[in-house]
């Protein structure tokens, strides 16, 4: 695995921000959700990703051998982890997508249509 740099983070980040200008421009509902089903898978998806990164985070600086055992140590790992279960509650989100994709799915695989219509 290539070493991580705070730019190959930002890449990510800007490839999300690329989704989003990409989505406010009407594309075709169909390959919308092809593109954000990964964003929302409930085992690799954002939530979770997100929610293992900042546990992470953490578990870093706590054990980090530098770092000063102090009552803000505390509250800021605290903070972290309350975070990162919050995000694990997102989790869910990937049952968003299953109205549309019912809704979309079902014409574009029966062949009755685009997928933009139902």
């Amino acid at each position: 695995m290539p070493a991580l740099t705070p730019d190959t983070i930002r890449t990510a980040t800007e490839t999300l921000s690329d989704l989003t200008d990409y989505l406010r421009e009407s594309p075709n509902p169909v390959e919308a959700l092809a593109l954000v089903e990964p964003l929302l898978d409930e085992y690799t998806g954002l939530p979770v990703q997100l929610a293992d990164t900042l546990r992470a985070l953490a578990r870093a600086v706590q054990e980090h051998p530098d770092t000063p055992r102090t009552a803000q140590l505390h509250l800021l790992i605290t903070e972290l982890r309350t975070a990162a279960w919050e995000q694990t509650d997102q989790h869910t989100l990937h049952y968003v997508l299953d109205d549309p994709r019912d809704l979309y799915g079902s014409t574009a695989v029966n062949g009755q249509g685009d997928g933009l219509c139902p």
